[in-house]
């Protein structure tokens, strides 16, 4: 994996790269002639945990072990060698990699790739914004030992992190331009601010608060048109309703710790990435598999790891991914029906009602996936996720009081739960980018912002409506 790694080839080391070799043959086959050929429940429920696993190696537990250790041991000095020159599969210190999360990244990668004819790999990370870290900075570094001007291209309707991450940590103690697109559905606004210098596009979609949305695949042709990657924030979609790599984008970051883990038991993220994918970045390794790249010689250094029993946990929560994500999707449109006719809302940003001014660019990339091969559809069917905004009429004041007088939904600066949450993003998730950032991003301070959960759409409704009538 790393150039700098040459070590002398004993035979013994030899023969360990052969059996390697032969083990990872026969996994990408299984990967091919199998996993692929699964529908996406399968692979959520099972992912590369098998029997043969269970019982060869780990006792014949039928769920993925946790491996609570923070070093692999190995059988002598040859193998050890050839482990840390990663010239054979090892997980060597758990800040590197464990089982655990192999298990986890190779379950997401597989969820991400769906229906997509390439390959796809994982690195997982300790938080969504590491995930975006460790997804941004390989293309930031230097050309030829020269610092010469560098500069991305965002979506400004992002999350409040993100945009603390790019503006303060990127552009202000970094120097590296953040041009912020405002209009994502407006291509020529894309290239406009495309130059020689640029080194990646980053787009939020759905984005968290506003339900911003653009043409991955016109922007993705766009990105790979000037030589440089698309990376996409795909947290509040999901897999189960959006894959941006099956419509270009060579980069996907999850904030797992949202809907991926439901349960809400703990942080985590991940970056999943298309193998041969496109930058102007001379380095062989990061194209031909970013994920694996960036796991083994970035992240060991940078250190955002992932703990093994939080992997598990997650990987968990991902198995009923899909049903969880129609149930909720459902919910949250008939909550959204109900405040649109709502004398106390001023406006409902919802991807699924039809007179959103993005529902039709949405319904093109957003399908519950699976459904034309569901007992209880049969067709391909549109879902929008559980994340939403409303603004409540009369100002920051009648938010307040409205957010207030909840009972049953949990007061929060939180999403994905398997319970309902709101904030309100002006004096929570977007505080700190300012009154200047929050008019960019399209924040108002009287907007809202929910997330659906498992419970029924008539309670949620009912805390809705007792605590808008308080606000009267």
């Amino acid at each position: 994996m790393s150039k700098d790694n040459n070590v002398e080839i004993t035979p013994r080391m030899q023969a360990y790269i052969d059996q390697s070799a032969k083990y990872l043959s026969e996994r990408d086959n299984y990967i091919r002639e199998v996993v692929k050929k699964w529908r996406f429940d399968t692979i959520a429920v099972h992912g590369l945990y098998t029997v043969r696993d269970a019982i060869e190696d780990y006792q014949g537990a039928i769920i993925e072990p946790i491996f609570m250790s923070t070093a692999q041991a190995y059988r002598d000095s040859d193998e050890m060698a050839a482990a840390l020159a990663y010239k054979i599969p090892t997980w060597a210190y758990s800040r590197i990699a464990n089982p655990s999360t192999y298990y986890y990244e190779w379950t997401l990668a597989l969820l991400e790739g769906y229906g997509f004819d390439g390959e796809t790999s994982c690195c997982s990370t300790s938080s969504g914004m590491s995930a975006i870290m460790t997804a941004v900075q390989p293309f930031l570094k230097v050309h030829n030992d020269v610092c010469e001007p560098r500069n991305i291209v965002a979506t400004a309707q992002c999350y409040g992190g993100t945009f603390q991450q790019f503006t303060v940590r990127l552009m202000q103690e970094r120097g590296i331009e953040v041009r912020w697109v405002l209009d994502a559905t407006n291509l020529d606004e894309w290239g406009s601010k495309i130059d020689g210098n640029t080194r990646l596009l980053y787009g939020e979609l759905p984005s968290n608060p506003q339900q911003g949305f653009f043409d991955v695949k016109e922007v993705a042709d766009l990105a790979h048109s000037h030589n440089i990657p698309l990376i996409c924030d795909s947290t509040v979609a999901t897999p189960a309703l959006l894959r941006p790599i099956c419509h270009g984008a060579d980069i996907v970051v999850q904030s797992a710790t949202k809907t991926l883990t439901s349960s809400g038991f703990g942080v985590c993220g991940a970056v999943i990435a298309r193998k041969n994918l496109v930058t102007n970045i001379d380095d062989d390794q990061l194209k031909t598999d970013f994920s694996l790249c960036v796991k083994y010689l970035q992240n060991r250094d940078f250190g955002p790891n992932l703990h093994p029993m939080q992997a598990v946990m997650t990987l968990n929560d991902m198995r009923t991914l899909r049903s969880k994500m129609d149930l909720m999707s459902r919910s949250t449109m008939a909550v959204a029906q109900f405040l649109e006719k709502h004398p106390m809302i001023e406006s409902v940003q919802y991807l699924g009602l039809p007179d959103h001014p993005l529902h039709d660019l949405a319904s093109r990339y957003m399908w519950l996936v699976d459904a034309e091969h569901d007992e209880q559809y049969g067709k391909p069917v549109n879902r929008y996720g559980h994340l939403m905004s409303f603004c409540v009429r009369g100002g920051a004041e009648k938010a307040r009081l409205f957010f207030d007088g909840l009972q049953r939904i949990w007061r929060a600066t939180d999403l994905g739960r398997i319970k309902s949450v709101a904030t309100i993003p002006a004096i929570s998730t977007h505080q700190q980018q300012g009154e200047g950032g929050r008019a960019l991003a399209n924040i108002p301070p009287n907007m809202v912002r929910l997330c659906v959960g498992a419970e029924h759409p008539a309670d949620i409704i009912a805390d809705l409506d007792q605590a808008l009538h308080k606000a009267r």
